[in-house]
């Protein structure tokens, strides 16, 4: 199979939501590990900026470039600029999403609920086929790898805080395992990462900035994870390490 290598010359990456937190850590390392990396965002142009410059001054290459995932349009932008600045693509990371904040299910909106699908699931859809257009075999390209992000909500159910959240996670993990398999003659692996609970500024954002401090005691390492050890994970299901896994969700969370 066809496969992005580690290395100077690896390929182009892009992450979604790649402007903090874990999609940040991931360009990060993406860059490091010698891919070009493309950085998109939403609103966050000041963070998708300094992972740009990060990831640039570590002598590597990468650029910000802005598209909402779930606009059909904004992804078909994306893809294109990422092929055009970049080069070819061997690997996306549906990093980008949003929790729809704290709420008891029969509180919300079915405005806020249709935002989260729409980001969620819709976005990492619209991304991953653009990506397996561009990366599978039978197309003419080079072959590659999908990571989607899941959440450790997708199996504990996120009740009394994001049920909504956590059922476009499940989403995620059906969606991964099914296009893994039909894509794997392609060329291409689809696998996702389910962190647990991680020291990102997402639960503040989300309404709640104790809420790595007020649950770390329930997790069995004792601690929150960081962005960076989930990024490790992306990066080696994203290369040839990684090159006999399809379809596996690999759990991030110390246990929990």
């Amino acid at each position: 199979m066809a496969e992005a290598a580690s290395g100077d010359g690896a390929g182009v990456v892009i992450v979604t939501g790649g402007g903090r937190g874990i999609g940040a850590a991931v360009a990060r390392l993406a860059g490091a590990r010698g891919y070009a990396v493309a950085v998109d965002y939403v609103q966050n142009e000041t963070g998708a900026l300094g992972v740009v410059r990060d990831i640039q001054r570590a002598g590597g290459r990468a650029t910000a470039l802005r598209g909402d995932v779930s606009r059909e349009e904004d992804v078909l932008r994306l893809f294109e600029a990422a092929g055009r600045e970049l080069g070819p693509l061997v690997a996306l990371v549906n990093n980008a999403g949003v929790t729809g904040g704290f709420s008891r299910f029969e509180e919300l909106s079915i405005d806020a609920v249709r935002h989260v699908l729409s980001v969620n699931v819709l976005g990492a859809m619209l991304c991953a086929r653009e990506a397996i257009r561009r990366m599978s075999i039978r197309r003419g390209g080079p072959g590659g790898s999908i990571v989607n992000v899941s959440s450790r909500a997708a199996q504990l159910g996120g009740a009394g805080e994001w049920v909504h959240y956590a059922a476009t996670k499940g989403a995620i993990e059906s969606f991964t395992i099914g296009l893994a398999r039909e894509v794997a003659g392609d060329g291409i692996r689809v696998n996702a990462v389910s962190p647990g609970l991680i020291e990102t500024d997402l639960h503040a954002s989300a309404g709640a900035p104790d809420r790595t401090a007020r649950l770390a005691p329930s997790i069995p390492m004792g601690r929150p994870g960081t962005p960076e050890e989930v990024a490790e994970g992306v990066l080696w299901l994203i290369s040839p390490a990684a090159s006999y896994i399809t379809g596996t969700i690999l759990a991030i969370s110390g246990g929990r």
